[in-house]
């Protein structure tokens, strides 16, 4: 899972500087599905109940499933969600990040940091012998503090030789609930959050997911394994291990 968690995070290492106005999204698609296949890993997304693709590319009030699309360019000022599930050899990681578009108002950028920071904020509680409710309660409470609202409709789950397995790790909770935290364990732990209210729509593609109010959404995503001293995650860049977290 180590080495597929490097694939995943080669791709955001790729894409990133990638990431300006005038890309559509299914060019970010195409780029992320060709580092996956050239480190000799597959796409578990592509065909997922017929899913179209093998990531997810989500721009602004689209929270998650945002589906590939020529038509869908980015322009400066957006904000663009890339969910990558990568499987290499048997075993798979998972994570999110999103990208802002050239410059942005100071409230989007807030957006986005209260979305990866409420990440942290969770797994401070990841560790054997808690909750999966404990990481859900910490993330509930740091973004609603924040003034935004937790996605309820959608939640992160467990991870290994299939991209979803057992346990669902929702983004809100009540701490000492849930499945055990054990050593060895690996979830795929996801804020989905939303600058206005927790409501979402499903349009009719049967994937692509909006706030209702059209409001900006954010996600942040990694795929963290359970430690005898705490957790491990597997799926940051090389430049994000340097930051202190």
């Amino acid at each position: 899972m180590r080495e597929a968690g490097k694939v995943v995070a080669r791709v955001f290492e790729t894409v990133e500087p990638l990431i300006k106005p005038g890309i559509s999204t299914y060019e970010i698609n195409e780029i992320a599905e060709k580092v996956i296949y050239d480190a000799g890993g597959t796409c578990p997304c592509k065909g997922y109940y017929g899913y179209p693709a093998g990531t997810c590319v989500s721009v602004n009030e689209t929270l998650i499933h945002g589906i590939p699309s020529k038509k869908i360019k980015l322009k400066e000022g957006d904000i663009v969600s890339l969910d990558v599930v990568a499987n290499l050899k048997g075993y798979c990681a998972d994570a999110t990040r999103t990208f802002i578009v050239g410059t942005c108002k100071e409230s989007v950028r807030r957006l986005v940091n209260v979305c990866r920071e409420s990440f942290f904020e969770g797994i401070k509680q990841a560790k054997a012998g808690n909750r999966v409710g404990d990481i859900s309660a910490a993330i509930q409470h740091y973004v609603e503090s924040s003034g935004y609202s937790v996605a309820r409709d959608f939640t992160g789950h467990g991870i290994g030789k299939s991209m979803h397995e057992d346990p669902s790790v929702p983004n809100y909770g009540v701490p000492g609930t849930g499945a055990m935290l054990q050593v060895g364990m690996a979830i795929a732990v996801e804020p989905m959050i939303l600058e206005g209210k927790k409501d979402t729509r499903i349009l009719g593609d049967g994937w692509t997911v909006k706030s209702k109010d059209g409001k900006l959404t954010c996600h942040y995503e990694n795929t963290i394994v359970i430690t005898e001293d705490g957790y491990e995650i597997i799926t940051l860049t090389e430049g994000e291990k340097n930051i202190n977290v």
